[in-house]
């Protein structure tokens, strides 16, 4: 640094330093700082020469170099440039004034547009108190104050609009973050052991982040306020945490007792798998059915679905071989119907019988066609009744005439017999009109073997 000197103030370098980011560049060329250095700048100040010439107007210039400026009614020393030229000094301090008043208009300008918060505003009232206290400027400094002072008053009105605004967001944010903390004591109101605990965790997840969103994007609230939501909300996600733990355990609990109901159940069904009682160990298994039914379910569906194929393996095993015996039991009742279909033919052929030796040799024959029919065995179920018949018509037939030749023979039937001729008429024109009226073939078929049987009693008697 050389001789060459400006006298000011730390205040005045401070503030330069401040204003050398924010200040508008100056439209005209500034001239030699001290120490013949050019003073630079990088801001664009708004003003022109003729600003800067009214400035100018409020100073003057000492012999020495000293500048003064009028400061209402007072006159005062800003700084000195002893090698400056007076115009050059003047227009140094006038900048500064202007800069200063810059600093105020864009102050202005932001609480127009509305875009300072409330500490903003006190912070940059109070640092432009300071620098219009007792600036090292030129310029008409009382009419910065004033403007000042009008900035004040805008500015109290300001704050007070964007105190209201701000209580009323907080107020919506509080309300929001209530109803966050309603829905989650809503759904933790009702918890019993029919909830959906992963539906109602996921919603409770959800208002989680939701709440960890409004948080770190709204406006905060009170802290106290805020800590009150928390712990409401805390204490639904607790309960909710403590019930589906408890849940859990229950569940946890049933199921083993489920599954070692099953392994009792598959180890029953494994000891009867190879029974030959069909009918009694189908009644077992159909039990042991019920009994998995109601021992419900044991855990993961893979788990469930392993038991079951050990269960259903035994009793496939069972009933497999039941049906087994079953179709071996068909192809042998079959077989069984074919023989006596041809033991059938022989006995009717044995009927009709005229004579009581013809009775006698039937009724032998008949015989021996019953002990083969006999040993046969079982025929389908279906066909029981229809080959039975049958063979019972034939021996109703043999023994109607053995009945008519026992009549003859016997001395007091002979009175009675016209009565019983008249007896069996009647009853011969009763069976036709049943047999007529009847359409059911099985009772159709008992009723033609009914008259068969009396006709051949009435042939006997005649």
């Amino acid at each position: 640094m050389t001789d060459e000197s400006v006298t000011t103030t730390s205040s005045d370098v401070a503030s330069e330093k401040a204003e050398a980011s924010q200040a508008p560049k100056p439209l005209i060329p500034s001239p030699k700082a001290f120490a013949g250095r050019t003073q630079k700048s990088s801001t664009v100040n708004t003003y022109n020469a003729a600003d800067l010439e009214k400035a100018s107007s409020f100073g003057r210039v000492a012999e020495d170099g000293t500048v003064y400026v009028k400061d209402g009614d007072d006159e005062r020393e800003v700084g000195q440039l002893p090698k400056e030229s007076a115009q050059g000094a003047l227009h140094f301090f006038a900048r500064r004034y202007l800069d200063l008043k810059a600093k105020i208009d864009r102050f202005g300008q932001r609480l127009d547009a509305g875009s300072i918060r409330s500490c903003e505003i006190d912070n940059t009232l109070s640092q432009l108190e300071k620098d219009t206290e007792s600036p090292d400027v030129v310029g008409d400094i009382p009419a910065l104050r004033d403007q000042l002072e009008s900035l004040k008053a805008r500015s109290a009105a300001i704050k007070e609009k964007l105190a209201q605004e701000r209580k009323a967001a907080v107020a919506q944010a509080a309300e929001e973050r209530e109803h966050i903390v309603a829905e989650a004591e809503e759904l933790v109101k009702g918890l019993n052991d029919s909830v959906n605990w992963k539906q109602t965790g996921d919603k409770l997840q959800e208002l989680f982040s939701r709440w960890q969103e409004h948080q770190k994007n709204s406006i905060h609230i009170e802290r106290s306020q805020a800590d009150a939501l928390w712990k409401r909300f805390s204490a639904a996600r607790s309960s909710f945490n403590s019930a589906r733990r408890s849940w859990m355990q229950q569940r946890d609990t049933v199921r083993a007792a489920a599954k070692e109901q099953k392994e009792k159940i598959i180890a029953r069904a494994e000891e009867l798998k190879n029974s030959t009682d069909w009918a009694g160990t189908s009644r077992q298994f159909n039990n042991l059915m019920d009994q998995w039914k109601a021992a419900g379910r044991v855990g993961r569906r893979s788990e469930d679905d392993a038991l079951w194929k050990r269960f259903r393996e035994a009793a496939d095993t069972f009933f497999d071989a039941r049906q087994a015996d079953r179709n071996k039991t068909n192809e042998d009742e079959a077989e069984n119907l074919k023989k006596k279909e041809e033991l059938l033919v022989k006995a009717q052929a044995l009927v009709p019988v005229n004579t009581a030796e013809q009775a006698k040799q039937a009724r032998q024959a008949l015989a021996r066609i019953q002990d083969d029919w006999d040993s046969i065995g079982h025929v389908p179920r279906t066909d029981v009744h229809r080959i039975e018949s049958a063979l019972d018509d034939v021996e109703k037939q043999i023994k109607a005439a053995e009945d008519a030749q026992w009549a003859q023979s016997d001395p007091e039937t002979d009175a009675r017999k016209s009565d019983f001729e008249v007896q069996l008429n009647a009853q011969l024109a009763e069976l036709d009109r049943k047999i007529a009226a009847e359409a059911d073939p099985a009772k159709k078929k008992d009723l033609e073997s009914e008259k068969a049987a009396k006709e051949a009693w009435l042939k006997a008697i005649s």
